[in-house]
């Protein structure tokens, strides 16, 4: 299920389902009605420069909102999406690759990912997501 608004109590897979849909309109990641309060996003191997947490979810917002401004591809695709449900059912694991094409070359690339989300209250409360940097950063030209 695909939703265009966040919904109250949605299920973790839901919530997946939300972001991807995100990412394929170009928009920022998360809603404010999609975020507990004290949010936390994490990407431990974030690229040197970019935070490895964000806490909160007014920070979590201003902060994706500004990625996604600045960041220039455009997500075309997000493929290979297996979704592992876990002993606690607030929490999934994902493993997914994204498609995206840079929006001042052209070139298009992907890179893997693995992202661990947790909710509360049909909320998003922490998302831990694991990225291939190098490929990122091969893909925006910066290697």
């Amino acid at each position: 299920m695909t939703h265009d608004t966040p919904e109250a109590d949605m299920t973790p897979r839901e919530i997946f389902d939300h972001m991807r849909a995100q990412w394929l309109a170009n928009r920022p990641t998360y809603d404010g009605d999609l975020l507990a309060e004290d949010v936390v996003i994490e990407t431990p191997f974030a690229a040197p420069g970019h935070p490895t947490r964000t806490e909160g979810k007014r920070r979590v917002l201003e902060f994706t909102q500004a990625g996604r401004a600045a960041f220039p591809v455009r997500f075309d695709d997000c493929r290979e999406v297996v979704v592992h449900e876990t002993a606690d059912p607030e929490v999934i694991v994902v493993e997914y690759e994204l498609v995206g094409t840079h929006t001042t070359t052209g070139v298009t690339a992907s890179a893997p990912f693995i992202g661990v989300l947790r909710t509360r209250d049909g909320k998003l409360a922490h998302w831990r997501e694991y990225q291939h940097t190098l490929a990122i950063a091969q893909a925006v030209g910066q290697m």
